[in-house]
Protein backbone atom coordinates (compact mmCIF):
# COMPACT_ATOMS: atom_id res chain seq x y z
CA UNK A 1 0.00 0.00 0.00
CA UNK A 2 1.02 3.23 -1.13
CA UNK A 3 1.49 5.69 2.26
CA UNK A 4 -0.14 9.06 1.90
CA UNK A 5 1.19 12.08 1.13
CA UNK A 6 1.24 15.74 2.21
CA UNK A 7 2.07 18.68 0.49
CA UNK A 8 2.75 21.53 2.96
CA UNK A 9 3.20 24.92 1.67
CA UNK A 10 5.32 26.85 3.72
CA UNK A 11 8.14 24.49 5.93
CA UNK A 12 11.31 26.41 6.16
CA UNK A 13 10.67 26.90 10.11
CA UNK A 14 8.80 27.08 12.74
CA UNK A 15 5.52 25.72 12.38
CA UNK A 16 5.34 24.50 8.95
CA UNK A 17 8.37 22.66 9.75
CA UNK A 18 6.86 21.23 13.18
CA UNK A 19 3.96 19.98 10.99
CA UNK A 20 6.31 18.25 8.16
CA UNK A 21 8.24 16.84 10.89
CA UNK A 22 5.66 15.02 12.94
CA UNK A 23 3.87 13.64 9.34
CA UNK A 24 7.03 12.67 8.16
CA UNK A 25 7.24 10.64 11.49
CA UNK A 26 3.87 9.21 11.60
CA UNK A 27 4.87 7.74 8.31
CA UNK A 28 3.37 10.19 5.72
CA UNK A 29 5.03 11.06 2.48
CA UNK A 30 5.82 14.65 3.08
CA UNK A 31 6.68 17.06 0.06
CA UNK A 32 7.38 20.74 1.91
CA UNK A 33 8.34 24.07 -0.13
CA UNK A 34 10.59 26.36 0.87
CA UNK A 35 11.16 30.14 -0.98
CA UNK A 36 14.41 30.09 -2.56
CA UNK A 37 17.32 28.35 -2.75
CA UNK A 38 18.55 28.90 0.87
CA UNK A 39 19.08 25.48 3.24
CA UNK A 40 16.66 25.38 6.16
CA UNK A 41 15.47 22.87 8.49
CA UNK A 42 13.05 21.00 5.85
CA UNK A 43 16.26 20.22 3.96
CA UNK A 44 17.84 18.51 7.62
CA UNK A 45 14.44 16.92 7.22
CA UNK A 46 14.99 15.34 4.30
CA UNK A 47 18.05 14.19 4.83
CA UNK A 48 16.82 12.80 8.33
CA UNK A 49 13.92 10.80 7.02
CA UNK A 50 14.54 7.20 5.46
CA UNK A 51 13.08 6.48 2.49
CA UNK A 52 12.70 9.17 0.85
CA UNK A 53 9.60 9.71 3.54
CA UNK A 54 10.38 14.32 2.84
CA UNK A 55 11.33 15.90 -0.34
CA UNK A 56 11.82 19.67 -1.03
CA UNK A 57 10.17 21.84 -3.08
CA UNK A 58 10.75 25.53 -4.32
CA UNK A 59 8.01 27.74 -4.41
CA UNK A 60 7.10 31.12 -3.70
CA UNK A 61 3.36 30.49 -4.09
CA UNK A 62 3.15 34.62 -5.00
CA UNK A 63 4.12 33.38 -8.32
CA UNK A 64 1.63 32.09 -10.31
CA UNK A 65 4.30 30.84 -12.29
CA UNK A 66 6.04 28.84 -10.06
CA UNK A 67 2.78 27.03 -9.10
CA UNK A 68 2.39 26.17 -12.20
CA UNK A 69 5.50 24.86 -12.44
CA UNK A 70 5.17 22.85 -9.42
CA UNK A 71 1.78 22.04 -10.33
CA UNK A 72 2.82 20.12 -13.48
CA UNK A 73 5.94 18.72 -11.60
CA UNK A 74 3.52 16.80 -9.15
CA UNK A 75 0.66 16.51 -11.96
CA UNK A 76 1.28 11.99 -11.01
CA UNK A 77 0.55 12.53 -7.69
CA UNK A 78 -2.21 11.86 -5.30
CA UNK A 79 -2.31 14.25 -2.62
CA UNK A 80 -3.92 13.07 0.64
CA UNK A 81 -3.40 16.64 2.15
CA UNK A 82 -3.29 20.25 0.82
CA UNK A 83 -1.93 22.54 3.71
CA UNK A 84 -0.81 26.14 3.00
CA UNK A 85 1.16 27.71 5.73
CA UNK A 86 3.23 30.56 4.60
CA UNK A 87 1.56 34.19 5.57
CA UNK A 88 3.55 37.32 6.68
CA UNK A 89 2.32 39.78 8.89
CA UNK A 90 4.14 43.84 9.07
CA UNK A 91 3.08 44.67 12.37
CA UNK A 92 0.35 46.58 14.14
CA UNK A 93 -0.25 49.51 12.27
CA UNK A 94 -3.16 51.75 12.61
CA UNK A 95 -5.26 51.03 8.88
CA UNK A 96 -4.73 54.67 8.03
CA UNK A 97 -0.94 54.53 8.32
CA UNK A 98 -0.88 51.54 5.91
CA UNK A 99 0.98 52.13 2.58
CA UNK A 100 -1.18 49.97 -0.38
CA UNK A 101 1.96 48.52 -1.69
CA UNK A 102 2.21 46.73 1.87
CA UNK A 103 -1.91 45.82 2.03
CA UNK A 104 -1.67 45.00 -1.05
CA UNK A 105 1.79 42.23 -0.33
CA UNK A 106 -0.25 40.54 2.72
CA UNK A 107 -3.39 40.46 0.75
CA UNK A 108 -1.44 38.77 -1.97
CA UNK A 109 0.46 36.08 -0.02
CA UNK A 110 -2.21 35.70 3.20
CA UNK A 111 -5.21 35.64 1.06
CA UNK A 112 -5.09 35.51 -3.00
CA UNK A 113 -2.12 33.53 -3.28
CA UNK A 114 -3.78 30.29 -0.86
CA UNK A 115 -6.79 30.38 -2.32
CA UNK A 116 -4.66 30.23 -5.72
CA UNK A 117 -2.82 26.99 -4.44
CA UNK A 118 -5.90 25.35 -3.54
CA UNK A 119 -7.52 26.14 -6.89
CA UNK A 120 -4.56 24.76 -8.85
CA UNK A 121 -3.69 21.95 -6.75
CA UNK A 122 -7.91 20.79 -5.86
CA UNK A 123 -7.82 17.90 -8.47
CA UNK A 124 -4.57 16.11 -7.13
CA UNK A 125 -6.53 16.21 -3.72
CA UNK A 126 -7.63 12.56 -3.68
CA UNK A 127 -11.67 12.53 -2.87
CA UNK A 128 -11.79 12.43 1.08
CA UNK A 129 -8.61 13.99 1.03
CA UNK A 130 -7.96 17.16 3.05
CA UNK A 131 -7.25 20.96 2.21
CA UNK A 132 -6.52 23.29 4.29
CA UNK A 133 -5.45 27.24 5.45
CA UNK A 134 -3.49 27.88 8.23
CA UNK A 135 -5.60 30.88 9.80
CA UNK A 136 -5.56 32.94 12.81
CA UNK A 137 -7.80 34.02 15.96
CA UNK A 138 -7.13 37.49 14.40
CA UNK A 139 -9.34 36.23 11.29
CA UNK A 140 -12.61 35.81 13.34
CA UNK A 141 -14.33 38.80 12.89
CA UNK A 142 -16.46 38.10 15.48
CA UNK A 143 -13.54 37.85 18.44
CA UNK A 144 -12.14 40.85 17.16
CA UNK A 145 -13.20 43.09 19.87
CA UNK A 146 -9.86 44.87 20.71
CA UNK A 147 -8.03 46.28 17.18
CA UNK A 148 -4.41 46.26 15.91
CA UNK A 149 -2.65 44.44 13.61
CA UNK A 150 -5.72 45.71 10.84
CA UNK A 151 -3.68 44.09 7.61
CA UNK A 152 -3.25 40.66 9.49
CA UNK A 153 -6.54 40.63 10.35
CA UNK A 154 -7.89 41.39 7.18
CA UNK A 155 -5.57 39.04 5.20
CA UNK A 156 -6.41 35.90 7.12
CA UNK A 157 -10.49 36.90 6.97
CA UNK A 158 -10.43 36.93 3.61
CA UNK A 159 -9.63 33.48 2.38
CA UNK A 160 -12.59 32.20 4.80
CA UNK A 161 -16.21 33.36 2.85
CA UNK A 162 -13.59 32.64 -0.51
CA UNK A 163 -12.95 29.02 0.73
CA UNK A 164 -16.54 28.68 0.75
CA UNK A 165 -16.57 29.41 -2.51
CA UNK A 166 -13.98 26.80 -3.47
CA UNK A 167 -15.55 23.70 -2.10
CA UNK A 168 -18.66 24.19 -3.96
CA UNK A 169 -17.78 22.10 -6.61
CA UNK A 170 -16.04 19.31 -4.69
CA UNK A 171 -18.29 18.89 -2.03
CA UNK A 172 -16.99 14.86 -1.32
CA UNK A 173 -13.75 16.85 -0.06
CA UNK A 174 -13.33 18.24 2.81
CA UNK A 175 -12.41 21.83 2.70
CA UNK A 176 -10.52 22.72 6.04
CA UNK A 177 -9.04 25.55 7.83
CA UNK A 178 -6.93 25.60 10.74
CA UNK A 179 -6.92 28.13 13.37
CA UNK A 180 -5.05 30.31 15.02
CA UNK A 181 -1.20 29.40 16.01
CA UNK A 182 -1.79 28.26 19.98
CA UNK A 183 0.29 28.95 22.57
CA UNK A 184 2.74 27.79 23.65
CA UNK A 185 4.29 28.26 19.59
CA UNK A 186 7.15 26.03 18.15
CA UNK A 187 9.67 28.89 19.25
CA UNK A 188 9.76 32.74 18.61
CA UNK A 189 8.57 33.38 15.01
CA UNK A 190 7.52 36.66 13.42
CA UNK A 191 3.46 35.30 13.74
CA UNK A 192 3.88 34.53 17.39
CA UNK A 193 6.08 37.23 18.60
CA UNK A 194 7.06 34.87 21.80
CA UNK A 195 9.33 31.67 22.89
CA UNK A 196 7.41 28.83 24.15
CA UNK A 197 7.99 24.82 24.42
CA UNK A 198 6.05 23.68 21.68
CA UNK A 199 6.28 19.66 22.33
CA UNK A 200 3.14 19.19 22.98
CA UNK A 201 1.24 21.55 20.14
CA UNK A 202 2.81 20.03 16.93
CA UNK A 203 0.73 16.13 17.51
CA UNK A 204 -2.44 18.17 18.22
CA UNK A 205 -2.60 20.31 15.78
CA UNK A 206 -1.66 17.00 13.34
CA UNK A 207 -4.41 15.58 14.78
CA UNK A 208 -6.91 18.20 14.69
CA UNK A 209 -6.10 17.91 10.87
CA UNK A 210 -6.50 14.25 10.09
CA UNK A 211 -9.04 13.61 12.60
CA UNK A 212 -12.41 14.12 10.36
CA UNK A 213 -10.75 13.69 7.34
CA UNK A 214 -12.85 12.77 4.65
CA UNK A 215 -15.88 14.35 6.30
CA UNK A 216 -16.93 17.09 3.87
CA UNK A 217 -17.27 20.93 4.78
CA UNK A 218 -15.83 23.77 5.95
CA UNK A 219 -14.43 24.40 9.38
CA UNK A 220 -12.72 26.88 11.16
CA UNK A 221 -10.77 25.27 14.29
CA UNK A 222 -8.51 25.52 16.34
CA UNK A 223 -5.55 23.43 17.48
CA UNK A 224 -7.78 21.37 20.22
CA UNK A 225 -10.47 20.70 17.85
CA UNK A 226 -12.97 23.42 18.75
CA UNK A 227 -14.56 25.39 16.23
CA UNK A 228 -13.79 29.19 16.15
CA UNK A 229 -16.26 31.77 15.27
CA UNK A 230 -16.15 33.22 11.72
Amino acid sequence: MNAKTALIVGTSRTLGLGLATEYAHRGRDVIGTVRGDRRTGLHDLAEEASGGRATVESLDMTKPEQVAALRERLAERTLDLLFVDAAVTRGSIPIGDVPAEMFVEVMVTNALSPMHMAESFRSLVAPGGTSGIISSRQGSVSLNTNGGQDVYRAGKAAPEPADAQLRRPVRRRRAHTAAHPPRPCPHRTRRSGRTADHRPVRPRRVDTIDRDSGEPGLKFLNHQDQPVPW
